[in-house]
């Protein structure tokens, strides 16, 4: 999935609507829907863009730690096995 707008962007996204544009004038002009504002209000909301970058590298380790504990348990799990064959 290609993303269209920076975390940059979007918080400064945020930051007109907090300024008090209206959020339909706001996702007309910039051309992203109701549903993608209330999801990054929803994420983003009150973060400054240097913590929405951190936020951004830390999604990025979890998931390749995700990974490595998978990998991990699987292959513990197939020694298991072939432990219990022999």
């Amino acid at each position: 999935m290609k993303k269209r707008f920076s975390e940059a962007q979007i918080i400064g996204f945020l930051r007109e609507a907090d300024a008090g544009v209206a959020v339909q004038e706001l996702c007309r002009r910039h051309g992203f829907s109701d549903a993608s504002y209330y999801l990054w209000r929803r994420k983003f909301g009150g973060l400054e863009v240097s913590d929405a970058k951190r936020l951004k590298a830390l999604e990025q380790e979890n998931t390749r730690l995700k990974k490595v504990l998978a990998e991990a348990v699987l292959e513990q799990a197939v020694t298991q096995e072939v432990l219990q064959k022999k």
